[in-house]
């Protein structure tokens, strides 16, 4: 079983980079500025043969108003109550603080093992930091360095004094027993991979408030400042017996508003998490949908082959909802027809009114997503496609489709063959992709379509496009033979020369050809040999 180890302290000691460290990848977002940490976050990590599992906290401010500090901190103390452990670092540069000592008290009072850890110890002038923080009550404290990963051994000591038995690595199965869990076992019955969703869009979108009343605790901070969330923060669910991964995302804003160098950093996790996602929660206010952002961010989702959902947050302050329903899709459909069809859900998570809707619509679009379609289907679509519209013609000739097939899922992709594709207008492909949208029922998700020409078999390697047919290679030229010239000249000083200055017994050249004459002279000298054939051998009479 994995040990749940959570790593705290103030702003700006190094805990997202030591959680990163552990975690072996870069997940947390770190910078200089203090306080770039919001909410918990958490992920898998090792430790020699220890299993973790993570959770890098906020900085710990002494607030309990409600400020976004106080809602940090209270972020905190529920990552200190789920831990086994709690690893509390202390900046051996900087050295004790008295917000480290509040904090102190603060985990003497939980009642978890702690561990004294003091990061940034990879010089000399972190010595006097390291012995300072013996004043804070909890034992000899671990020299670190998070950033350039020295003193692991120590911590990996610590944390197996910290735990005991519990610390200890599980036995390994005997062979008996995996071949018991073989293909009855737990693995064959596992419900596969998660679904994995996104939601994204533009800042104070209610992106937060949604996920925490779909998973149904205040898991992530929410408030009324605009961007709050920073760093992608994914939390695993169960609906209704399926595996959900639910990845909440920064707002984004126009590229040209973003300057700071957080907000780059926070823009770029969010692009991560749509291009690892499966679905995507376009989450929108019901006042300021369609936006000029928004149509933006959606045409991102669908360049990147991800199912797009609209989600219309706030729907509480609605006064006619089934008007203003209407109006929000006609418009969608009117200024975004690349993801035409989309499934709009009005929802709102303070209510709860309309989240009993969100999760079907999105498996529906998950369910087209992953759809594949036999290769006769199409083909027989296409003819159909073509007999009410054919291709039309470039330059005089016409653009004839041979087949077409899928190539795959996730999102589907079809291929067209046929015959001057690079002629064939985007005019047509559209009305391609569409059709099949419509004659196989999958509105919502992105089509890749793509329109190639057969391989020609007498066009040759090179593509000059030059025709082979009944034409034989040439034949290429055999080299001279070295000894040709001092046979043929016959002086001993030659390079065809032998020892003695006498020259090489070299076999004769062949005569060169004479060129072929007339076809009438051909035919007569054929006549002669065949004449020449017929006559007795001399000598010899016939044959009484």
């Amino acid at each position: 079983m994995a040990i749940r180890l959570a790593i705290v302290g103030r702003p700006n000691v190094g805990k997202s980079t030591l959680f990163n460290r552990l975690a072996g990848k870069k997940l947390a977002i770190v910078d200089d500025q203090p306080g770039v940490t919001r909410d918990r976050r958490e992920a898998d990590g090792r430790l020699g043969d220890l299993d973790l599992e993570l959770i890098d906290t906020a900085g710990f401010e002494d607030a309990t108003d409600e400020s976004l500090e106080a809602r940090m901190r209270a972020q905190t103390e529920a990552a200190i109550a789920e831990a086994d452990v709690c690893l509390f670092l202390v900046d051996a540069r900087a050295g004790i603080t008295p917000l480290d000592a509040a904090f102190g008290e603060l985990l003497r009072k939980s009642s978890k093992p702690v561990i004294l850890g003091a990061n940034k110890a990879e010089g000399r002038e972190s010595e006097a930091g390291v012995l300072e923080a013996y004043g804070l009550g909890f034992g000899e404290p671990v020299p670190l360095s998070g950033e350039h990963g020295e003193g692991m051994a120590d911590l990996f000591a610590a944390i197996v004094r910290a735990l005991g038995d519990a610390a200890a690595p599980p036995p390994e199965p005997d062979e008996d027993d995996a071949d018991a869990d073989g293909p009855d076992g737990d693995e064959a019955a596992g419900e596969g991979a998660p679904l994995r969703i996104a939601v994204i869009g533009r800042p104070n979108a209610g992106k937060s408030t949604l996920i925490n009343a779909l998973v149904g605790e205040e898991r992530l901070l929410t408030g009324p400042e605009a961007g709050i969330t920073r760093d992608a923060i994914g939390l695993d669910w169960t609906w209704q017996g399926r595996r959900v991964r639910l990845v909440d995302t920064a707002g984004m804003r126009r590229k040209a508003k973003v300057q700071e160098k957080l907000e780059v950093l926070s823009v770029a996790d969010t692009l991560r998490a749509i291009r690892f996602a499966e679905i995507c929660l376009l989450v929108m206010g019901e006042d300021e949908a369609f936006e000029k952002q928004d149509l933006q961010i959606a045409d991102l989702v669908a360049r990147e082959g991800r199912g797009l959902v609209y989600v219309i947050s706030k729907w509480d302050r609605v006064e006619n909802p089934q008007a203003r329903l209407q109006e929000l899709a006609e418009r969608a459909d009117r200024v975004l027809p690349q993801t035409r069809g989309a499934p709009l859900v009005p929802v709102s998570a303070l209510s709860g009114r309309g989240l009993e809707k969100l999760m079907p619509a999105v498996l529906d679009v998950h369910g087209d997503w992953n759809a594949r379609i036999k290769t006769r289907d199409l083909n027989d679509w296409l003819k159909e496609a073509i007999t009410r519209q054919p291709p039309p013609a470039v330059d005089g000739r016409r653009v004839k489709p041979r087949y077409i097939a899928q190539l795959k899922a996730r999102p589907p992709t079809f291929v067209l063959i046929a015959t001057r594709a690079a002629q064939l207008p985007d005019t047509y492909v559209r009305y391609l992709t569409n059709g099949i949208r419509a004659a196989f029922d999958m509105p919502a998700v992105p089509i890749r379509f793509m329109v190639r020409a057969p391989k020609n078999p007498f066009v040759d390697e090179n593509g000059d496009g030059r025709a082979r047919v009944g034409r034989k290679p040439a034949k290429p030229e055999s080299p001279a033979r070295p000894g040709a010239a001092g046979a043929a000249s016959g002086s001993g000083a030659g390079p065809g020369a032998g020892p003695g200055g006498s020259p090489k017994s070299a076999a004769p050249s062949r005569p060169a050809r004479k060129p072929p004459g007339k076809p009438g002279s051909r035919l007569k000298a054929a006549r002669a040999a065949k004449k020449a054939a017929a006559r007795p051998a001399p000598g010899r009479g016939p044959k009484r």
